[in-house]
């Protein structure tokens, strides 16, 4: 009478202890089981199937690319200067294996390499490189992290600075040293430009030295210019045969005002 009972149980049991060892692993999980402590497979995306009873273990991993904000960091640069960093970190696990066996905890692992290693980068190089030069320092905290990532199955894709703040006095040192720079650049445009004027000017003065029509087109084209504004001033005309006679007159009378040679007395 208690045979069928006791199959039913026993049934009953096998069965629940079966499905207790089915896991599911998402398509972008993977599955590593251990069995009595030691690395047996990966398993997953889908659904797998471990010893129950602790006889296997299944560790899930998220192969995701994760995003991790750094907190901000009080730095010095090379040339002495105290600035406050805020950087983002990008990185996905390639091994699950590897993130599991070779290192406890591999995100805080991560993240704590990247704090370290973002003060390292900033300390051998000076504000103007740092400011200047974002590329280039992006590169070089990115390469620091990767010989020891590479270890732990984890692949760094991006390590870049998200703000650099300055103290109060260097901000107001950059800025005074822009305006400088600002006003220097003015300066040399107007210079350069004054002498382009100024060459554009005497070929001018050359091209109606060689036709004296041109000279005269010219003051009637300012007369017209003057006349439209609608102003009071007055405009005497001068022929330029006066003024070419009245230096051929000067020059005569300076010849005859010179001294003459002894020998001619």
């Amino acid at each position: 009478m208690f045979l069928i009972p006791v199959v039913v149980v026993i049934t009953v049991i096998s069965v629940v202890i079966l499905l207790s060892g089915l896991r599911i692993a998402q398509e972008y999980e993977r599955g590593v089981v251990f069995r009595l402590g030691r690395y047996n497979r990966l398993c997953g995306p889908g659904l797998y199937w471990i010893i129950p009873l602790a006889i296997e273990r299944s560790v899930t991993i998220d192969i995701r690319t994760r995003t991790v904000s750094a907190e901000q960091q009080e730095t010095i640069t090379r040339d002495s200067v105290t600035v406050k960093l805020n950087a983002v970190l990008w990185y996905r696990i390639v091994d699950p294996v590897k993130s599991v066996i070779a290192v406890a905890d591999a995100p805080k692992a991560v993240y704590q390499l990247a704090l370290t290693s973002l003060r390292n980068i900033i300390g051998q190089h000076d504000l103007d490189e740092v400011l200047q030069e974002r590329d280039k320092i992006n590169e070089l905290l990115r390469q620091s992290i990767v010989g020891s990532t590479t270890a732990w199955g984890i692949e760094i894709e991006r390590f870049e600075m998200k703000d650099v703040e300055l103290p109060e006095a260097m901000q107001e040192v950059m800025a005074m040293q822009a305006e400088a720079i600002r006003e220097k650049r003015a300066r040399i445009i107007k210079a350069e430009a004054e002498m382009e004027a100024s060459e554009k000017l005497a070929l001018a003065a050359l091209k109606m030295m060689e036709n004296p029509a041109a000279l005269e087109l010219r003051r009637f084209q300012m007369i017209a210019e003057v006349g439209a504004e609608n102003n009071s001033t007055t405009v005497l005309m001068i022929p330029s045969d006066f003024v070419s006679l009245s230096k051929s007159l000067s020059d005569y009378l300076h010849e005859r005002r010179a001294p003459r040679p002894p020998n001619e007395a």
